[in-house]
């Protein structure tokens, strides 16, 4: 039987598609490691962004229903005076 003289070229481009091939998978799972990476904290900072907005707007609105409690408080209480003299 005679042997292929390109035997060993043929090894040389298969093993180097199989790294080509290899660091291309690393590449891969890097780029969606970091995809997923981004995403987490996206969330994260979108999460933190929201709730601030609401913590600020329920404050705004839980001090305007608090000034519009005094005003209302304030009115009833100059409607009704007994006011007496004071005999010294």
């Amino acid at each position: 039987m005679l042997l292929n003289p390109f035997a060993p070229l043929a090894f040389i481009k298969i093993t180097s598609l199989k790294a080509t091939t290899f660091f291309l998978l690393i590449l891969l799972i890097k780029s969606n490691l970091l995809r997923l990476k981004g995403g987490l904290i996206g969330g994260l900072f979108a999460l933190i962004l929201i709730s601030g907005i609401l913590a600020s707007t329920s404050i705004a609105l839980g001090s305007l229903i608090y000034a519009y409690r005094v005003k209302n408080k304030k009115e009833e209480d100059n409607t009704v005076q007994d006011l007496e003299t004071v005999n010294i």
